[in-house]
């Protein structure tokens, strides 16, 4: 089998997988149970969510250790791997696929999302578990292994992971960087490789602590550099904030007329590629940030449910609307351009430069997609932990470091495909686990509400071990 019909075979696979039938309806389907069985969780405790973020921020915040991180650098954490190109291409992709409408789609799957990634946040708190070493650890694979009790669906969520965000997540990361600064500063591969293989090395060798650092201070430093930067250029555009909220509220019921026709979408299209490539960018349900938010060190699991409830709405409301806003209040969408070209384009003309415009995104998609690479490591670290302990974490360095050096210099639409396949794998055993342990995350709710007075109590119960 040759590499054009291996690659065809997967994106027909893919088509099914991420169509309208399958993942799209279960992911957002599982928001829209948790929503409700939770009581709009989302919208009533969304200021609590607020509080329990920056309540806890410290300038010098005590390190993280084998106890694990603290609440805020566990969602930095969790937020490095969700805030990463998707937040620049994905979001331009849907604009050009789907239309300005696509948009409004994707607020929709991050408000639903948001229920979900409580959800996770909170079983991976009540099921995390020390390895040989005394390490605090957790994610999916726990939580399906020791509430479900089921090690064959757990194994496979694992190997899923591994595959997907440790190696081929992490190649086409680092591609998506090469490819950037090639464009703007003409930057040759090799050398993006070994610049961007050192320091994911120095970071990663560092284990929890040095992890937990980084993105404790690159995630909200690399935030405000963005967020000043988009609203910069929309402000420049201000009379066009009007037209851009109607394109994407028209748009989302009818494509045609938000653009002029610009964008041939169908209301089909729109949420296709709305809804898809927003949780993409939040990760909501896919498996992924619990394995950050398992090791945060708070008093109780509804507590980082909390958190991770904001990562979601940080991702998608404030850090992806600023690349859509950029992108249509600059006028920039004319059907001649997509992903990161669409992004680039618009920051070009908002800009006054291209150099300039073309620089800025090169810069904010390298911390994008770096800080993603940490964080995906960080995920896959904790499966080979699960899987075989953590004697084989050197050998595991060392794969990942070479799959980020190859990146760099392959840009294969197979490995592309491949990685949104095993994504896919890893929900399934997912959303099984979290509707079949939901109830648990209830009882946390309860509990939660119960001890800050939100609900009254009929009755003391005994803290949870």
């Amino acid at each position: 089998m040759d590499m054009a019909t291996a690659t065809h075979i997967v994106q027909e696979l893919n088509s099914i997988l991420w169509g309208p039938y399958c993942l799209i309806p279960l992911l957002v389907g599982t928001g829209i149970y948790f929503t409700f069985k939770l009581r709009f969780v989302q919208i009533r405790l969304f200021f609590a969510a607020i509080h329990q973020v920056f309540g806890g921020i410290r300038i010098f915040g005590k390190k993280a250790d084998r106890e694990g991180m603290s609440s805020f650098q566990s969602l930095a954490t969790a937020i490095a791997a969700q805030v990463g190109t998707g937040n620049l291409a994905g979001v331009a992709t849907a604009i050009a696929m789907g239309g300005p409408g696509a948009i409004f789609w994707m607020w929709i799957a991050a408000f639903f999302g948001m229920a979900t990634i409580f959800v996770e946040a909170v079983l991976a708190q009540l099921f995390k578990k020390r390895d040989r070493q005394r390490h605090v650890t957790g994610g999916p694979a726990f939580y399906i292994t020791y509430g479900l009790r089921s090690k064959a669906l757990a194994t496979f969520f694992s190997i899923s992971l591994i595959i997907a965000l440790g190696f081929i997540g992490t190649m086409v990361q680092a591609n998506s960087i090469s490819e950037a600064f090639n464009t703007a500063f003409h930057i040759p591969a090799w050398f993006c490789g070994i610049f961007t293989v050192g320091l994911t090395g120095f970071i990663i060798v560092g284990g929890i602590r040095r992890i937990a650092y980084t993105t404790e201070k690159l995630v909200p430093l690399l935030a405000v550099i963005y967020i000043v930067g988009s609203l910069t250029v929309i402000f420049e555009n201000w009379q066009m904030i009007d037209d851009a909220f109607r394109m994407i509220i028209v748009g989302a019921f009818n494509p045609e007329a938000a653009t002029g026709g610009v964008v041939g979408a169908s209301i089909k299209e729109a949420i296709r590629y709305g809804v898809a490539r927003g949780l993409f960018s939040n990760e909501a349900g896919m498996g992924s940030t619990p394995h950050a938010h398992a090791v945060a060190k708070v008093h109780n699991p509804a507590q980082q449910g909390l958190a991770a409830m904001f990562g979601v709405f940080f991702d998608t409301f404030i850090v992806l609307n600023m690349t859509a806003f950029v992108i249509l209040t600059t006028g920039a969408l004319d059907g001649t351009a997509t992903g990161i070209a669409l992004t680039q384009k618009a920051f070009a003309i908002g800009l006054g430069s291209q150099t300039v415009g073309f620089g800025f995104v090169a810069i904010c998609l390298f911390f994008f997609a770096f800080t993603t690479i940490i964080g995906w490591y960080f995920f896959a670290e904790q499966n080979v932990r699960y899987l075989f302990g953590p004697k084989r974490l050197g050998q595991f360095r060392v794969l990942v470091l070479c799959f980020i050096m190859s990146g760099t210099f392959l840009h294969v639409n197979l490995v592309w495909e491949l990685a949104d396949f095993f994504n896919g794998m890893m929900v399934f055993p997912n959303l099984i686990a979290l509707l079949g342990l939901g109830k648990m995350v209830s009882k946390a709710l309860k509990d939660y509400e119960a001890e800050r007075h939100l609900i009254p109590a009929p009755h003391q119960t005994p803290a949870s071990e």
